[in-house]
């Protein structure tokens, strides 16, 4: 048993010896753009920079707007098959698994070979539509992860009971959606949701091949020209990961909470 913590413990540190010692040395290197001192100077560059700004402020949106549209997609789709197409389940599982497998140049290419500003369907014929493509490329993206998080949540709460209840007191397919099923699979939602939104922010391939001022291309840009910037984006490109994940832990254990209370 003790060789067995002692080395339990030895991977534990190897593994934080691993992640951690290259991020503290980034950010001690984020430190050292005042010659001689430490300073937070890279940061306030980074801060009060108006790109900064602008890429970021877009990128936030574009997250907004894909996690509302993959959630009215998601969350609809996962109950209707766990409902009335239970043998689809493999299939959608299949399709929502494939952004994985697929890299994000080959989806990007795809788009802009099928919504041209030449073809039937003109996305990228007008800012607006580059804008929606790019969201749609977001959603498909993000499918792996909101789908599994809201089959998951919906996996705790009985649907067909919930369904065939609001049913039997009048209600409509609406309202079962929104005010019975939303509500119970919440947490699996926002886990979704918080994933979604570290995976826009930090998206390279698709805005850049779109040309849109996003928040990825913006990272990119800034390594190639400057020296202690882009490892203080670094660092806060990292914390914003952490942060959506210790909110998805959050909303995790306020969901088991919740379902354990009589």
């Amino acid at each position: 048993m003790k060789m067995t913590k002692f080395f339990a413990w030895f991977a534990i540190a190897v593994g934080v010896t691993y992640f951690f010692v290259p991020l503290a040395g980034t950010f001690e290197f984020s430190l050292r753009m005042r010659r001689g001192e430490y300073s937070l100077d890279a940061y306030g560059s980074v801060f009060s920079d108006v790109q900064f700004q602008q890429t970021f402020g877009f990128s936030m949106l574009m997250a907004l707007l894909t996690i509302v549209f993959g959630m009215l997609l998601v969350v609809p789709t996962a109950y209707w098959v766990r409902l009335r197409l239970p043998q689809m389940r493999p299939f959608v599982e299949f399709v929502t698994l494939m952004p994985l497998v697929i890299p994000a140049i080959v989806i990007v290419f795809g788009y802009l070979r099928l919504y041209n500003s030449a073809s039937y369907i003109p996305f990228t014929g007008s800012l607006l539509g580059t804008n929606i493509l790019l969201v749609m490329s977001y959603i498909t993206l993000s499918l792996p992860y909101m789908y599994r998080s809201v089959d998951t949540a919906m996996r705790t709460i009985d649907v067909r009971t919930l369904t065939e209840a609001a049913e039997i007191l009048g209600a409509k397919w609406p309202t079962i959606m929104f005010r019975c099923i939303f509500p119970n699979v919440m947490s699996g939602v926002l886990s979704g949701a918080f994933i979604t939104f570290a995976i826009v922010i930090g998206e390279f391939t698709m805005a850049a091949l779109l040309n849109r001022p996003a928040f990825g291309p913006y990272l990119q840009l800034v390594g190639a020209n400057k020296a202690y910037e882009p490892s203080a984006l670094a660092i806060i490109a990292f914390a914003i990961t952490w942060l959506s994940m210790g909110l998805i832990q959050l909303v995790s254990r306020f969901g088991k909470l919740t379902q354990s209370r009589p």
